[in-house]
């Protein structure tokens, strides 16, 4: 996902500008650039790279002096990463940014060069800033409103026009765009954390509105150009939240931030002991009318479905399914009225999970968004909604956000227990107080496990691939480390429940190869242990995540490294016990001199299919 910043106000725009997209650097780019009015009109600099090229071409070649203008990360879409097709992108009148894919670009382009127009770029940004060009009618609303019904896709735009030289404008469809006001300033962004060094406050824009801003305001428009008023947002976390705080790494800082997330997503939710939903649009009375439950998501958060679908089936004895979301579409699924479709997501702008979440909607499903990002659209559109309140999530690679998704999960899989009658009322506080216990577990775990997950990792630099294996939740928590691993080490990993070893799995395994297992359940630890031996008589180099309870059941050298998670409830393990596999997964992509919150070819939003 690219990152879009955009500043009209008193200050240097340029160094706005940068200052705006270091705190988007986390969503990925390889190519970065700026576009200033400036005394010669408007002033375009962009290299491919990182921002610190930008910033190296700007101190050679001179920075844009002005008070008005857009920057971009870009990720490459449509053409390689390069100088020339690095954003921004422009017409003789006309200079925007854009975030999304523009699907109909190809048929656009053809019209356009039937018209004289030539290109310089291979993108589909370069024709959106030609047919704004060639539309261009001296009024801006007008021509933006006419460009925005002939594009088929996603999209974010940041525009300026050289006939307004005072003013930016804006528009989104699909991808994330905010407009934040200060005093005498306003600014476009992709994200919050790009704005909060300036100003808190900021509206969302809505699909098809256009924003235009000032120094004196901003104003906006429908689809039909009729003004329309916005309720003003204020950001409830500051910089300090979105730095490092002394860390070397926004991801290990997150890490250790997980008992506080915790914390504050479910204290709020408990009331006598017992889970209380009511604020999110859920109630007992509710529940009890869900004859089955769709959990929709995409990776990370996928697997946080996973465990919620365990959990539910095993307490509250409801069928769940569990889909990837660009999947769940295009099968054409059984759901309608009396189902419930969770969709989680930790941006709320997921193109996949937004467009099941719409497709679930038509069929007549009730839907429920569990999400971290305020006001973001699935959250908006969904029926019932539960924020994780993890607070910002910089790292791309997600640990604080997915541990909320599962506290989350465990909230609504007790309540919905409650109501359909399958635990007693004594039985869920039971397992509510538990659940408020584990912040403490967690921190427990952080302390105790770091050091040896930091020396297991140096066992794994030199290996090109590895295993996770585990059976029922673990099997679920082991998709989980595995992703993790293989986002920040780029080491190539993959996550087979035990039990499916013998049916191919286990022909890869050679002498000195790494198998990570997760054992926490003890109805399955004897079955997940034959496994071990299995790998371990191959030659596979066994590293065991486990339980105390499970860890005294182990014989001396079935496992050549063992790493022990104190003892919580069973069913509550998958929040514990993913915090180990966390940590190895940070200390070898640093081992490897990886930067672990900025993966190669990952974003952190995916707002396009």
């Amino acid at each position: 996902m690219c990152g879009i910043v955009g500043y009209v106000g008193p200050k240097d725009c340029s160094d706005v500008l940068v200052s705006a997209l270091t705190k988007l650097e986390y969503r990925g780019y390889d190519s970065a650039g700026i576009a200033v009015f400036g005394k010669n009109g408007i002033e375009t600099v962009k290299t491919k790279g990182k921002l610190k090229n930008l910033v190296d071409k700007m101190a050679v070649e001179g920075k844009p002096e002005g008070h008005v203008g857009i920057g971009h990360t870009r990720w490459a879409t449509h053409g390689e990463p390069s100088d020339v097709n690095s954003h921004p992108h422009s017409g003789a009148r006309v200079t925007i940014v854009h975030n999304g894919i523009i699907e109909n670009y190809i048929e656009l382009k053809e019209f356009l060069t039937s018209k004289g127009r030539t290109f310089l770029s291979d993108t589909d940004t370069e024709v959106v800033a030609q047919l704004l060009d060639y539309k261009y009618n001296g009024n801006p609303l007008e021509t933006i409103d006419s460009v925005m019904a002939e594009l088929k896709g996603s999209f974010a735009l940041g525009i300026m026009f050289k006939d307004f030289p005072d003013r930016i404008f804006a528009v989104r469809r699909e991808s994330p765009l905010i407009v934040g006001v200060a005093d005498g300033e306003t600014f476009i962004a992709s994200d919050v954390p790009a704005i909060l060094k300036y100003t808190k406050n900021y509206y969302l824009l809505d699909h098809d509105e256009i924003a235009t801003l000032t120094a004196d305001g901003v104003s906006f428009v429908d689809e039909h150009l009729d003004p329309i008023e916005k309720e003003l947002k204020v950001a409830d976390w500051d910089m300090e939240a979105a730095e490092k705080g002394g860390y070397p790494h926004f991801m290990i800082k997150e890490i250790k931030e997980q008992p506080e997330a915790i914390r504050t997503t479910v204290a709020p939710r408990v009331r006598a002991g017992l889970p209380c939903l009511e604020e999110c649009g859920i109630t007992l009375e509710k529940l009890r009318e869900f004859k089955s439950i769709s959990v929709v998501a995409c990776g990370t958060a996928m697997h946080a479905g996973l465990v919620g679908k365990y959990i539910i089936e095993s307490i509250a004895r409801v069928p769940v399914t569990v889909d990837i979301a660009s999947e769940f579409r295009y099968r054409n699924p059984i759901v309608g009225e009396g189902d419930l479709v969770i969709i989680i997501s930790q941006s709320g702008e997921t193109a996949d999970s937004l467009a099941a979440m719409r497709l679930a909607k038509q069929k007549g499903a009730t839907t429920l968004a569990i999400v971290n990002a305020k006001g973001s659209s699935i959250a908006r559109e969904a029926d019932m909604l539960i924020y994780t309140l993890a607070g910002p999530e910089i790292s791309v690679a997600s640990t604080k956000a997915y541990i909320t998704q599962l506290s989350v999960m465990y909230l609504f899989a007790f309540e919905l227990a409650l109501a359909k009658e399958t635990v007693s009322e004594a039985e869920c506080k039971r397992l509510v107080s538990a659940l408020l216990k584990m912040p403490e577990a967690v921190k427990y775990v952080i302390e105790t496990t770091e050091e040896k997950c930091k020396y297991v990792a140096t066992k794994l630099i030199t290996t090109d691939s590895l295993l996770y294996i585990g059976r029922g939740l673990d099997y679920a928590l082991s998709m989980e480390g595995s992703l993790k691993l293989k986002e920040v080490s780029y080491i190539h990993s993959e996550s087979y429940a035990a039990g499916e070893l013998k049916h191919g799995t286990i022909s890869l395994i050679e002498d000195g190869m790494p198998v990570i297992s997760v054992a926490t359940q003890s109805d399955l630890i004897a079955k997940t242990i034959s496994n071990i031996v299995e790998v371990k008589s191959r030659g596979a180099m066994n590293i065991l995540v486990c339980s105390e309870a499970c860890a005294r059941t182990l014989e001396d050298g079935i496992a050549d490294y063992v790493i022990k998670v104190p003892q919580t409830d069973e069913l509550l393990m998958p929040i514990s016990a993913v915090v180990p596999l966390q940590i190895l997964a940070y200390y070898t992509a640093v081992n490897k001199g990886n930067d672990p919150d900025k993966p190669r070819n990952l974003a952190k939003s995916v707002t396009v299919e």
